[in-house]
């Protein structure tokens, strides 16, 4: 299959290779082009002037970006994906708000479809091609999605229609930036009692309280400073500025993700922003960056 990469972060340059690994005729394209040649020379591939033109040459285009406004600029802009003619499907893998994937569908040319597909899992899952896929339609509707699908990841959730993957994905990430903060606060309380932080970690990953993102990031939380980025402090923060929206568009309650985005804030006015969201552990102990 023809399909098209529009973002080539830590997520999307894995999704990228395991496309191209599987068979898929890939063509790149990134806001940084330099980024998308040094990709298609590594993985054997086109590189797209515009994201009209990838548009143009593929049948699938999959966009990994950061945000509503980031992708909005690629799909929506003069040059971008919409003025394209050629492509059948626009799947959105970032997170995104449903308000977004809404507004995306509505602005989608005649003839083609948006679906919100984002991915849970970190880079190495990217790598490893073990995401979960939470996707906005029907299993029945997805027709040529499912083989890239499986492709990219270990699971896919079918949840029936479009922004319910996007909801998803918010939820999903709710509990791991709350457990995140919670973990952070857990190891400021052993650690200020004396406990080395390697001996808390075992006790954690040993006790109920475990979930397999601390121990995939343990070394992140043991020395965050000595390890890639996997998933910054502002990341963070955007994820649950827009479950926060949502959640008061709902009118659902949220009084722990409330405290999670407020140190999140915190943390970023400190000079946190750039480094990993596993340095809240840093910022809990009061450490500055």
């Amino acid at each position: 299959m023809r399909v098209g990469i529009a973002g080539l972060g830590r997520m999307g340059a894995h999704m990228a290779r395991n496309l191209a690994r599987a068979g898929h005729d890939v063509t790149l394209w990134n806001r940084s082009r330099d980024k998308a040649e040094a990709l298609a020379a590594e993985i054997g591939c086109a590189v797209a002037a515009t994201p009209r033109e990838l548009a143009e040459v593929v049948e699938v285009v999959v966009t990994m970006l950061a945000d509503d406004a980031a992708s909005l600029a690629v799909h929506a802009a003069p040059d971008g994906l919409f003025a394209g003619r050629g492509a059948r499907w626009f799947v959105e893998m970032g997170t995104m708000s449903p308000a977004h994937i809404e507004a995306l569908g509505a602005a989608a040319p005649a003839g083609t479809r948006v679906i919100d597909a984002p991915v849970s899992g970190a880079t190495q899952a990217a790598a490893d091609a073990t995401l979960m896929i939470m996707a906005g339609c029907r299993e029945a509707e997805a027709g040529d999605l499912q083989p890239l699908f499986d492709v990219l990841g270990r699971k896919t959730v079918w949840l029936g229609r479009p922004g319910a993957g996007a909801v998803m994905k918010l939820a999903v990430n709710s509990l791991i930036h709350g457990l995140n903060q919670t973990l952070a606060e857990a190891l400021s309380l052993t650690g200020a009692s004396g406990i080395a932080p390697e001996l808390a970690f075992d006790a954690i990953e040993a006790s109920a309280a475990c979930a397999p993102m601390l121990t995939y990031r343990r070394p992140l939380y043991l020395d965050e400073a000595a390890h890639a980025v996997t998933f910054t402090v502002a990341l963070a923060r955007k994820d649950m500025e827009v479950t926060a929206t949502l959640a008061e568009t709902l009118g659902v309650a949220m009084p722990q993700g409330r405290v999670t985005l407020e140190k999140l804030r915190a943390a970023e006015t400190q000079g946190y922003s750039g480094r990993d969201m596993a340095a809240m552990v840093s910022f809990m102990r009061g450490e500055k960056s």
